[in-house]
């Protein structure tokens, strides 16, 4: 591990054009936000669909979003939401250390995905869920 992530951080990320079609970097092992490697999985949600809230104990999460538009919304340990809108517009990696309570929410028309190159693999006892009203959030719906 290099040293420790307290914050969550977004990071902007290189898109190379190419003829037929982009490349888009996801995580390179020579980042910062590197912190080993569990799993990497792809997730989509629908148009206006919320999914959430999560916590994990160990695992840090570097989210992309190659296709379509998705809000995250991280509540900090004050009870503060602070909100990342990645995606086709805005391509970048957000980064979640261990400790957050995050949701997310499809903003495409289309079905959004996201790529999770997580540092731990998936261990349903290692990370905490709640219902979506447990926090004082207001999702547009």
């Amino acid at each position: 591990m290099r040293g420790d992530l307290m914050e969550v951080r977004s990071s902007s990320l290189q898109v190379i054009s190419v003829p037929g079609g982009d490349v888009k970097h996801a995580l390179k092992v020579s980042e910062s936000d590197f912190r080993g490697f569990g799993e990497a999985y792809f997730s989509t949600i629908e148009y206006k669909s919320v999914k959430g809230w999560k916590l994990h104990k160990e695992m840090v999460c570097n989210l992309v979003v190659p296709v379509g538009t998705v809000k995250f919304v991280v509540r900090n340990a004050a009870g503060m939401f602070n909100e990342y809108v990645i995606g086709s517009t805005n391509y970048c990696r957000l980064t979640i250390p261990p400790g957050h309570w995050f949701a997310f929410q499809g903003l495409a028309e289309e079905v959004s995905v996201i790529l999770n190159i997580s540092s731990i693999e998936h261990d349903p006892k290692e990370s905490d869920r709640c219902e979506l009203g447990a926090f004082n959030y207001e999702w547009d719906v």
